[in-house]
């Protein structure tokens, strides 16, 4: 089954991440009038025990493989690069948000451990690739024909809601307190910042990150395809 939990039994037991059930039943229970699937993105497991894990209800009951290959057939041309050089404790929120804009894959830069509780298990359907410098990642970006845009709050930096964030680019983002790293704003064709109002000197990464994203999906994204 893919390494997924089966989520079965009569009475409310964890989901994926420890937290009460969500989800659906067994196919049988929630579809009593209905033939049971033969279709092979089906999860056998899944449908005899029910689906608790933190996915879309299109998704229901599929194999982790059929959800990411369905997926895949529909990412964007975006990608994501955090650096992780002191723990940053945002990446799993990162994934998340990146999942849920089917990013086409999220770049860890430095330290290859990270903590996954804040992804909600979304890395299971993201992908996901490690650099060791800043260097590395943004060679990477530029044998693929990507646009190499930071993101941090710096003099010189363009502000995000009037910037033009190329289709095909990778949003590089620094970690929570030191910010992107000189390396990588030297490194960029652009930096673009977020507009601030208020006394603290920058926001979240996590969230710097989300509003990035979705800027780019407000302007490239074909918003009827969504959920």
């Amino acid at each position: 089954m893919s390494g997924e939990l089966p989520g079965g039994g009569d009475e409310p037991g964890p989901t994926e991440w420890g937290r009460p059930r969500v989800g659906v039943g067994p196919w049988a229970q929630e579809h009593p009038d209905e033939p049971r699937p033969t279709d092979p993105r089906f999860d056998p497991e899944l449908l005899d025990d029910g689906d608790r894990r933190n996915v879309v209800d299109a998704y229901r009951y599929w194999t982790r493989e059929a959800i990411v290959a369905d997926i895949d057939a529909r990412r964007h041309p975006l990608h994501v690069a955090i650096e992780n050089f002191e723990n940053d404790m945002n990446i799993g929120t990162v994934v998340r948000t990146a999942n849920a804009f089917a990013a086409a894959a999220v770049h860890i830069v430095g330290r290859r451990r990270w903590n996954r509780r804040g992804a909600m298990v979304t890395d299971r359907y993201q992908h996901l690739h490690h650099h060791d410098t800043v260097d590395e990642v943004v060679a990477w970006a530029r044998e693929r024909g990507l646009a190499v845009v930071a993101v941090d709050n710096v003099p010189g930096s363009v502000p995000l809601e009037t910037a033009e964030l190329p289709r095909e680019c990778l949003l590089l983002f620094g970690q929570e307190g030191p910010g992107v790293t000189e390396a990588a704003r030297d490194a960029a064709d652009m930096t673009v910042s977020i507009a601030q109002f208020g006394s603290t000197r920058s926001i979240n990464a996590g969230v710097a990150a989300g509003i990035a994203m979705h800027a780019w999906i407000r302007t490239h994204a074909q918003i009827g395809d969504a959920w």
